[in-house]
């Protein structure tokens, strides 16, 4: 494959580094826009949603623009402020990006963006969701619809869209396997609600291996989920990490309504899953390195 020249928002995060690493790998020239300056071989570019500003350099030589901003889902409580910012983040980030290129002339011919399975809605375990199926109703799924929205605007300059739908990401360095991790290993891991809600997860390797076929592959467009071949329940990943780090699961399943009052309609997150396929990503020709959890939780949770 040709070298392309590639803009990466959101390039701080546990995605953007890992793909940021690949894009170098394979003779890539990449370069992330940002809050801030950031230290690294990148050149940083910056760009201020609030005030619809983006370095104009940004854009120049650029073939690809991956898009990754947003404001973390599980970071902070669902005050109604912060589902506004949860939304803003990305619908304007996307709105600011479709203006830059719709009034300068650039030389971007694809655009690939994170979204979220979150599309579907959740508490369905008797359905597999596809990339065909409708949006859920839920205050996620309508994040994700407006944000697809605002992406889908992009198609309408000529540029090749893509779009990931990305499920739970397990990484070593941080995220929801992290959280996982602690309870069981101090003895006190245990599933939560009635443990039998899905979990349609990757193991972050695979991910940024599937945004860098995006990047590579001019026939992929549209939506794709970004799950492996295999979710599991609550209670069988709770297993799963349990038996890799050497730990009992012993105490009953953590009550739902201890959770909802705890986290309140953040609860949802984890007391509600869905099952996800990958077929369409694998019939694209994408090889997973890690279809099964057993083997991604043992790269993981190596010693």
């Amino acid at each position: 494959m040709s070298s392309k020249n590639i803009l990466i928002t959101g390039a701080s995060g546990l995605i953007g580094t890992r793909l940021t690493e690949l894009l170098y790998q394979q003779g890539n020239h990449v370069a992330h826009l940002s809050r801030n300056h950031r230290q690294g071989k990148a050149k940083t570019f910056l760009w201020d949603i609030n005030k619809k500003q983006i370095d104009p350099h940004a854009f120049e030589g650029t073939n690809t623009i991956v898009h990754l901003a947003g404001a973390g889902i599980a970071d902070k409580p669902w005050t109604e402020e912060r589902k506004w910012e949860i939304l803003k983040s990305r619908t304007q980030s996307t709105q600011l990006l479709y203006e830059e290129l719709r009034k300068r002339k650039h030389t971007v011919t694809s655009f690939i963006s994170a979204s979220a399975i979150g599309y579907y809605g959740f508490d369905d375990n008797e359905k597999k969701f596809k990339e065909n199926d409708e949006p859920g109703t839920d205050f996620l799924a309508n994040v994700v619809r407006q944000w697809e929205a605002e992406v889908d605007r992009i198609s309408e300059l000529g540029i090749r869209v893509v779009k990931i739908r990305i499920g739970i990401v397990l990484s070593e360095k941080g995220g929801a396997l992290k959280e996982m991790v602690k309870p069981i290993k101090f003895w006190v891991g245990a599933p939560l609600g009635t443990g039998d809600q899905y979990i349609s997860w990757i193991h972050l390797d695979d991910l940024a291996a599937m945004f860098l076929k995006a990047v590579e592959d001019e026939k992929m467009q549209g939506a794709y989920n970004g799950t492996g071949p295999y979710a599991v329940t609550n209670r069988d990943l709770t297993k799963a990490i349990a038996k890799q780090i050497n730990r009992p699961v012993v105490l009953p399943a953590v009550p739902s309504f201890v959770l909802k009052t705890l986290l309140g309609e953040m609860a949802d997150l984890v007391l509600k899953g869905s099952n996800v396929s990958s077929q369409k990503i694998e019939d694209a020709g994408f090889k997973f390195q890690y279809e099964k959890l057993e083997s991604a939780l043992a790269d993981l949770l190596k010693k």
